[in-house]
Order: C-alpha cells, then sequence, then structure tokens
C-alpha cells in the first residue's frame, strides 16, 4: 500500500470511526463474582465502554455457560433482561473456580460503498483484505458481506482455580487461552490460540485494549504465529479485550465477502 493512500484511509476513519460497524462485547459488571449470588453480564452493542443499541434475544444463535467442572449450560430468554441501551444475562455460579460464558448471533448482510469500505478495513484491523483489492485493482468496488459475531468472556468465582478457562466452544472462530489469566498478573505474557473452524488460524491480525479507571488503553496489535498463538504482554492492570475479525473473499452472485469476528474479555488486578 503507497503511503498517499494510506494517510487517505487514516484521515477518512476520522469521519468513520464508529459509524459502519459495532462491536460486540461481553462485560460482567464484575469480572469477580461471589458464590450463590446472581452475576449479571452487559451485552454491549457498540464500544467496549458503551451500548448503543439492545441485542435482539431472536438475533442469538448460541449462549453457553461453562462451570469450573466444564459442564455447560445453555440459559434461555427468561435469564436475559435489558436496560434502555443494553441486553443484560444473569447467571447465579454455585461453584467456586472459573466460568467460561460465550454468546453467538446470527448472520446478517450489509453494503458498503467503496470508499468508506476501504476504510473500515483499516479500523477494523483487516489490512490484508484491503492490500488484495489493490493488488486485484478493486478498490472502488462496494463491500457487500455477511458477518457473524462469536464473543466470550471469562469470570473469577470465589478464590480456587479450574482448567475451564481452556473450554473449546466449537465456534466458527475463537479465542482461547493457553493459560489461566486469573493466574497471572500485570507484566506477564498470556498466550492464546486463535482458531478458525477448530483449527489454528495463522497469520491473523488481532487488536487488545483494557479500560482501568474508566479510560481505555488501546493495546498492541499482533498476528497470531504459524501455531495460530498470539502472545500478548498483560502490560497493566484492567478490563482486557482480545478481538480479530477474520474476513475472506467469497464466490457469491450477491455477496463478494464473508467475516467472522472473535473477541474474549477478562481482567488482570
Amino acid at each position: 500500500m503507497t503511503k498517499r493512500l494510506l494517510w487517505a484511509l487514516l484521515i477518512g476513519m476520522i469521519a468513520f470511526n464508529g459509524v459502519l460497524a459495532h462491536d460486540l462485547f461481553l462485560k460482567p459488571s464484575s469480572f469477580f463474582v461471589e458464590l450463590n449470588k446472581k452475576a449479571s453480564i452487559t451485552i454491549l452493542n457498540g464500544t467496549f465502554q458503551k451500548s448503543e443499541g439492545v441485542l435482539a434475544y431472536e438475533r442469538i444463535t448460541d449462549v453457553s455457560v461453562v462451570n469450573p467442572s466444564g459442564k455447560r449450560v445453555n440459559p434461555t430468554a427468561e435469564d436475559f433482561t435489558k436496560s434502555e441501551s443494553a441486553a443484560l444475562l444473569g447467571f447465579t455460579p454455585e461453584h467456586a473456580g472459573n466460568y467460561v460464558v460465550g454468546l453467538s448471533i446470527a448472520w446478517r448482510e450489509n453494503s458498503i460503498k467503496a470508499k468508506e469500505f476501504n476504510e473500515y478495513l483499516v479500523a477494523e484491523g483487516i489490512p490484508q483484505v484491503l492490500e488484495e483489492r489493490k493488488r486485484d485493482g478493486e478498490l472502488n468496488i462496494d463491500g457487500r458481506y455477511r458477518y457473524s459475531k462469536y464473543v466470550k468472556t471469562m469470570l473469577q468465582a470465589g478464590r480456587i482455580q479450574s482448567d475451564s478457562y481452556k473450554t473449546v466452544l466449537g465456534y466458527p472462530v475463537e479465542l482461547i487461552p493457553q493459560q489461566n489469566p486469573y493466574s497471572l498478573q500485570s507484566g506477564d505474557t498470556l498466550a492464546l490460540l486463535c482458531l478458525k473452524d477448530g483449527k489454528p488460524l495463522a497469520d491473523q491480525l488481532v487488536m487488545t485494549g483494557r479500560e482501568l479507571n474508566g479510560k481505555i488503553k488501546t493495546g498492541s496489535q499482533m498476528r497470531s504465529g504459524p501455531d495460530g498463538v498470539i502472545r500478548l504482554r498483560l502490560d497493566g492492570p484492567g478490563k482486557w479485550y482480545v478481538k480479530f475479525i477474520n474476513m475472506v473473499k467469497i464466490d457469491d452472485p450477491k455477496l463478494n465477502y464473508e467475516s467472522k469476528w472473535a473477541n474474549l474479555t477478562f481482567e488482570i488486578r
């Protein structure tokens, strides 16, 4: 990509940022929960700090809670409530250890004008698709794509830690910690495995960040190795997120791309 093109896209992002796409995160009111007391997880449909709309229950294709022993249960509509701007999932941890909560939503389609789509690819960490469009002379072609999202969070109940942190939910894309985040502290390194269709996903760009005292600090961007693993240095305490979007070109008369979103949230004290 030429410096002129990159600069133009970055300038365009100022007007673009946050307009065309919403992230989806699971963010507990507290990542450290008490036994036998109802915990609440906000489904943020917007950014890591603000939900810009309530996720409709009908869009959910899976919601799972994995307890410390590895048992997986599926909450129902009765376990969801909503505030003015966000849906909330409630569950009661009954055993000490780590809980993994996952949620996936159904496919949707979108169409974006070429210029905005190119800016979107930069903003959302999908530079390889932009490079392909430049290489193939397709920068003036609108983006027509379908997307789905697969989000997870991890909680600590009590003081005991468990192996449930490495549970694979079987989503089309997924992030799997290779160590228990709650056994780590600021300054440690956390390895995470990027999966697609159950197989290691190599050369995937991953974005990170953390919230501390109400402020977001954008973290490092890195690519997964041949084994699908990234190694994230936990450079400070806070509520962390790790995320990626895997977008590929598809052969479809109505669409030209397919994207799958994955993220994981946890806290480091």
